[in-house]
């Protein structure tokens, strides 16, 4: 994997890059779609790749393991052939279901035992496993098993819990080392700080996980519940430490305002469920601002989704529209909202990366970010 910087923006940390790998080239700053089970939901391929946009999108280890199995993925060729994506993909490791499936697994140094969601089995992630597993998923990027720890969290169990972390690391890289690609093609792996709230432990992780060496590095444990001025304290403090010549990804992060943000933090990668998420429950992301498809206020509105003309689905469809779809609870409202989401956070990021190289992204900022706050 490749990374290089195309520009930087003279009053902030933004800068606008390319990611290259094997499948082909992303341009940075990205948003990846999550497709958490090998697809994102409600949204075709035809669609993620030429109305969307995307260049890279997400598989998570954890679920991919379970459903549809390892057996099944290998046979094929990896998530690649299954699901017919021929451009770069990133999976997690797992790290995030020790946060989000605390009742349902064990933690312990060697690793972390979940009950399946699914059958209520029972399965044992070591960081050697966790590369395997990625190994037979054959993403483009994969990612280091970790712990994300809860919000709020004491000192004590967040200093613990980074230690774990980075001996996790190690054994990640040791793993990765000694084993090869299965299916031809390049799989770099990124590292994750943590530290939870406290700048000492973010400081002292993300100093291990730039003297790392690895292709890129991610932050996790943000996004959690934590306020927002605090998450981007915490980033601009680890994007301070991170390798500058590196892509950094901030994990499961969030709404526009959010990205807009951290991307002049010096963020250059970005996931979230809430496009897709927020889409399926009415709710939509515009230049001006946040609709809510259910309410009353749009039944006779006959105005395009995005009043600044933003079109992102095969037609121009209105408000109202697709409000009757949310009420008759038609599948296509979903598909539809989904859609629109997903190509606004891709244009969002787009028009980022051009405004960095051109010289206008802290003002363009500052006047774009207020707008998508508000609710219309």
């Amino acid at each position: 994997m490749d990374f290089t910087i195309q520009g930087r923006d003279a009053k902030s940390s933004a800068r606008a890059g390319l990611i290259t790998t094997d499948h082909g080239v992303i341009e940075t700053p990205i948003f990846m779609p999550v497709g958490t089970a090998g697809t994102v939901k409600a949204v075709h391929q035809r669609e993620l790749r030429d109305d969307i946009k995307a260049q890279i999108i997400l598989g998570n280890t954890y679920h991919l393991y379970l459903r549809p199995g390892l057996d099944i993925l290998e046979e094929v060729g990896g998530l690649h052939k299954f699901n017919g994506w021929t451009s770069p993909i990133l999976t997690d490791s797992g790290g995030y279901q020790v946060y989000s499936l605390s009742a349902k697994r064990k933690l312990n140094e060697e690793g972390v035992t979940f009950q399946s969601h699914i059958d209520g089995s029972r399965h044992h992630f070591t960081p050697e496993k966790v590369i395997d597993i990625q190994r037979k998923i054959g993403a483009d990027i994969i990612m280091a098993f970790d712990e994300c720890t809860p919000y709020p969290c004491d000192y004590k169990y967040a200093e613990k819990s980074i230690k774990l972390t980075h001996q996790w690391l190690k054994r990640c890289m040791g793993r990765l080392a000694e084993t090869e690609p299965l299916y031809g093609f390049t799989q770099s792996l990124f590292p994750i700080v943590q530290g939870s709230t406290y700048n000492d432990l973010r400081k002292l992780s993300a100093e291990t996980i730039a003297n790392a060496g690895a292709d890129g590095n991610a932050i996790g444990g943000l996004s959690v519940g934590e306020p927002h001025e605090m998450m981007y304290e915490i980033t601009s403090l680890v994007c301070s430490i991170l390798p500058d010549n590196k892509p950094r990804y901030l994990m499961g992060v969030g709404t526009p305002a959010n990205i807009i943000e951290s991307i002049a933090l010096g963020v250059d990668m970005f996931d979230c469920v809430m496009p897709t998420r927020n889409g399926r429950n009415g709710m939509l992301f515009t230049s001006r601002g946040i609709i809510n498809i259910r309410n009353e206020k749009w039944k006779m509105d006959f105005s395009p989704i995005d009043e600044d003309g933003l079109v992102f689905v095969d037609a121009q469809y209105s408000k109202a529209y697709l409000r009757h779809l949310f009420v008759a609870k038609e599948m296509l409202g979903s598909m539809i909202a989904s859609i629109h989401n997903l190509g606004f956070y891709l244009w969002l990021v787009k028009e980022a990366r051009n405004r960095i190289i051109d010289g206008s992204f802290s003002h363009w900022k500052n006047e774009i970010t207020p707008r998508l706050m508000q609710r219309l």
